[in-house]
């Protein structure tokens, strides 16, 4: 049976895709969920037949593995960046699964690195070009389809103040004051914006940078943010997250 190694920061979407690869004939012994400790567990075991890696982790991009170890793996990268990574993946033969993974995709990427073990061909990693080609072609989300009643409707990202997530559901408050329920869960979400206009505040909250009116010191080392219009409920900066919340704004 072939070994695989997952590393997704996405723990029940890493969950799912170890069950599908058990029924394809590929165990999964461990799953890692970012750059830190996939370095740490690459440099102190084994290599994997194949390895399985989200983009985006919660520590970072991917590519900063390769700068650290090297892999012979043969590696199927897991985006949801469809628009940009697809020309990048193909001219490195390598593979790439969209998320949400589809079983039959999966199915035919696991055929393709069955075939490519055979031949004994491994992939090359050249994770500079890999990181110009996708900042190159690297594309954020510019609306969001919502459904009001029997209707849909569209939102334009630059009309969205706040995402949040409330009672297992998620939220994007549009700044004419109306929320509209949206389809994906906040950490999905959150990889699909633009870094230098969306920060995550904390687990339940993502913040537009043009929607803030004041930040305010809060107790325990804490930020305290109000924004437009928004006043649902506190937004409050995570103590975690404030230096990367002040480099930010920077």
């Amino acid at each position: 049976m072939f070994t695989s190694l997952i590393i997704e920061d996405e723990k029940p979407a890493a969950r799912r895709l170890q069950r599908l690869l058990l029924k394809e004939g590929i165990a999964v012994p461990v799953l890692l969920h970012s750059v830190a400790e996939a370095v740490r567990w690459l440099q102190n075991n084994p290599e994997p037949d194949l390895i399985f890696l989200d983009i985006q982790l919660s520590d970072g991009l991917s590519f900063e593995i390769f700068e650290k170890v090297d892999i012979t793996s043969a590696i199927i990268f897991t985006t949801a960046y469809d628009q940009y990574a697809l020309k990048a993946f193909k001219l490195n033969s390598i593979d790439y699964l969209l998320k949400p993974i589809d079983t039959e995709e999966l199915h035919h990427a696991i055929i393709q690195f069955k075939q490519r073990f055979k031949s004994q061909n491994t992939v090359s990693i050249d994770s500079q070009l890999l990181k110009s080609l996708l900042s190159d072609k690297k594309s954020y989300k510019k609306r969001f389809m919502v459904q009001i009643g029997q209707h849909l409707k569209m939102i334009n990202v630059a009309q969205i103040e706040c995402f949040f997530s409330e009672n297992k559901a998620t939220y994007a408050y549009v700044s004419d004051g109306k929320t509209a329920l949206l389809d994906d869960s906040l950490e999905r979400i959150a990889k699909t914006l633009d870094p230098e206009l969306f920060f995550q505040v904390n687990r339940k909250c993502i913040i537009h940078i043009k929607a803030i009116k004041d930040i305010i010191s809060y107790t325990n080392s804490r930020l305290q943010i109000k924004l437009t219009t928004f006043n649902q409920h506190e937004i409050i900066v995570s103590r975690e997250r404030v230096k990367a919340f002040k480099n930010w704004l920077a």
